[in-house]
């Protein structure tokens, strides 16, 4: 199905108008993915965009990754209005399916992963209120990070510099939300230090969706030795009781987008949710440290990380035993307590072949955790969303080796770069619980995943590239938990992929920009939701899938002090061999055949005051791979954004105002893919508003 015209309006206006003369040319931004080595975005044959410190900052509440990610094309970043699980991201499609958290697309902050071993991350543990920049990459290169890599989102933190300073954020908005940041930063006797502290708070949009959120953070950098630079991180997250509003049915949604589902099996309170019956919410404490060594000699550079921390989460879910067999039942409250660990080392070498330059890094990354996890009743005689009787117990571990080896070559008006992976992970679990059967057992997967990309400087305002990779994607561990007919799901294969893209980037001037890809992506052994109900979800290897897509992301400046973003992503996802029921030709759940985001700002030429009008734009989603059910709605919806700032002696004060869904649309934010009891759709909120008011000191 089309968008409807109304729904790109504002995107179609910026776009037409972004062609027009500019100011000033944006300054150059270097990044490290894809290649290793360092590049600007123009110079790498590869779909990565930039989202700098400026964009993550742009009168946001600095809480969801989301906030900063709706500008990249290619990506799509929903806000699932449920901070108990996570952020629903895809990139190309990859990750659609997740009913939590991020699978299909590798997670980085600074150096360390946010991604465990088995493919599944975690973007709350960003800290956004220091990030400095955010890498996205997208297509063929992404598999040079492995397993899940189906796109890789890295965040950059800023170093601490210069006098030391002191700033503090409040922002307050709609249904309840008001957040408070205390961060300080400096450098002195050659040591670099960032300090940040946040509580966030919200009664939520949905009912039963109220959270609050605790992020603490430090960083210190130094250089030990000449040419050596050595990075400290340790971030904390803690959410107790996050509520979780569960999804909706269609007609549940239709009568109130903000309303829970009604409990049918509920007769003494008909009118009492699930989610309020079983008291649906996840607890979650997370803490990590982890180091990196940066050594260069000449041209050559050596790079060690290591890493560790510690991840405990307790869930409530709305089901018990009553509704389940003895026999596939574990139990509706989740408790585990994970150890994570893992190291990087690579060596990267300069030399000269054949007239060029020649930069080869050879590395090897491992990964490791283990799970102590335990599942209980969710009731105690006849009270719902309490922990019960024991029904699950066992230690699940996972741990990935990946050795790999990039090089690159630039000669003239060439860039040819290469990278080979290989990539084992090994999965076992050890069952104490044998009251019903014994689940003990492991799998291994292993797969090496090739790619080559070459890019062509046409001219001075014009690079042509193509690249071509093999992917993969191993069950995380979540997948692998339940078979759908009791026990664990050993029979689970990975799946692979062919991926192709060609593209262009060019200069129009020097103040307006294009990058365009083309691409297709042909997966075999698709991991499809076999079933899902009340929080937990089953999987099975489907047939093969083909996407077929174009991104095109198109920057302005004008003047005075105008400039435009436009991001436009076309994507056709699609079953090229049914399965089942599913026919050939059907639509691949949760992804949008069309996707676009535009952005039409002023700012003054002092940088005091600045405002913008954004567009964020979807085509209708399906909800499962029959394509049989009301698919979610194709949708529009219109920000706006206003700032000042003002300096005073040692400090600086900035204040900003947001309103967002300024028409108040209704839509459908997210969905909760292939859902048994056809509870798909999580609503997107209404009109909303949005203050906050920083102070920074410099000492």
């Amino acid at each position: 199905m089309k968008l409807h015209p109304s729904h790109l309006h504002a995107a179609a206006v910026l776009c037409v108008t972004g062609f027009a003369a500019a100011a000033e040319e944006p300054p150059e931004v270097v990044v490290v993915s894809a290649t290793r080595v360092g590049h600007t975005v123009f110079d790498m044959p590869a779909a990565i965009d930039v989202v700098d410190a400026d964009r993550i900052h742009a009168s946001q509440a600095l809480v969801n990754a989301s906030e900063a990610l709706a500008a990249v094309p290619g990506l799509v970043a929903q806000n699932r209005q449920n901070y108990a699980q996570d952020l629903q991201i895809s990139s190309r499609g990859f990750g659609a399916r997740s009913t939590f958290g991020v699978r299909g697309v590798r997670l980085i902050a600074d150096g360390i992963p946010a991604s465990m071993p088995d493919g599944q991350g975690q973007a709350a543990t960003f800290n956004l209120d220091i990030a400095e920049r955010i890498e996205v990459l997208r297509g063929p290169f992404s598999a040079i990070y492995g397993n899940h890599s189906g796109g890789v989102i890295q965040l950059f933190t800023r170093d601490g510099d210069g006098a030391p300073s002191l700033e503090t954020t409040l922002t307050a908005g709609s249904y309840g939300s008001r957040k408070a940041d205390v961060n300080a930063q400096g450098k002195q006797a050659g040591i670099g230090y960032v300090l940040d502290a946040s509580r966030f708070e919200t009664d939520g949009y949905r009912a039963h969706s109220a959270a609050t959120r605790d992020q603490a953070y430090a960083k210190l950098t130094l250089a030990p030795a000449d040419g050596a630079k050595l990075s400290i991180v340790a971030n904390a997250l803690r959410q107790d009781d996050t509520q979780d509003p569960l999804g909706a049915t269609w007609a549940s949604y239709q009568r109130d987008p903000r309303a829970g589902e009604i409990d049918a099996t509920d007769t003494q309170s008909p009118k009492r949710t699930l989610a309020d019956r079983y008291n649906t919410r996840k607890s979650i404490d997370h803490q990590q440290i982890g180091a990196s060594w940066e050594q260069r000699l000449g041209d050559d550079r050596l790079h060690l990380t290591a890493y560790g921390g510690n991840r405990q989460v307790v869930q409530y879910q709305a089901f018990s035993k009553a509704f389940q067999a003895p026999s596939t039942h574990s139990g509706g409250v989740v408790d585990f307590d994970r150890d994570f660990y893992g190291a990087d080392a690579n060596w990267l070498h300069v030399s000269q072949l054949a007239g060029g330059k020649l930069s080869t890094t050879v590395g090897v990354e491992y990964g490791h955790s283990t799970d102590a996890r335990k599942g209980y009743e969710n009731f105690i005689g006849a009270q719902f969303g309490v922990k019960g009787q024991l029904r699950r117990d066992e230690n699940d571990n996972v741990s990935s080796l990946d050795p790999y080896i990039q090089t690159e070559w630039q000669s003239g008006a060439w860039m040819l770069s290469a990278g080979l992976r290989h990539s084992s992970v090994r999965i076992s679990v050890d069952d104490r619980f044998l009251a019903n059967g014994n689940d003990s057992g492991g799998l291994d997967y292993s797969h090496t995943t090739p790619a080559l990309g070459l890019l062509y400087r046409w001219s001075p305002e014009l690079n042509l590239y193509a690249s071509a990779a093999r992917g993969f994607e191993t069950p995380t561990l979540n997948e692998l938990f339940y078979s759908g007919v009791g026990g664990f799901n050993f029979n689970l294969r990975a799946a692979e992929s062919t991926h192709l893209e060609t593209g262009l980037k060019t200069r129009l001037n020097e103040r307006t920009r294009i990058n365009a890809a083309i691409f297709q992506v042909r997966t075999s052994d698709e991991l499809v939701v076999d079933s899902s109900s009340g929080g937990r979800t089953s999987y099975r290897n489907a047939s093969s899938t083909l996407r077929q897509g174009l991104e095109l992301s198109l920057d302005s400046s004008w003047s005075p002090g105008l400039s435009t973003r436009v991001a436009l992503t076309t994507l056709r996802a699609v079953y090229d061999k049914g399965y089942g029921l599913v026919q050939e030709g059907s639509r691949v759940p949760g992804v949008p055949n069309v996707y676009a985001y535009g952005e039409l700002a002023w700012q003054d030429r002092d940088g005091r005051y600045g405002a913008a009008l954004e567009a964020v734009a979807s085509s209708r989603i399906y909800a499962e791979d029959v394509n049989a059910d009301q698919p979610a709605p194709g949708y529009g919806v219109l920000n706006a954004r206003a700032s000042a700032s003002q300096q005073w002696r040692g400090w600086r004060f900035k204040q900003f105002a947001r309103l967002n869904n300024l028409l108040d649309k209704q839509y459908v934010g997210s969905l909760i893919v292939g859902d048994t009891n056809k509870r798909y759709y999580e609503a997107g909120p209404g009109r909303n508003w949005l203050l906050g008011a920083s102070a920074q000191y410099r000492f």
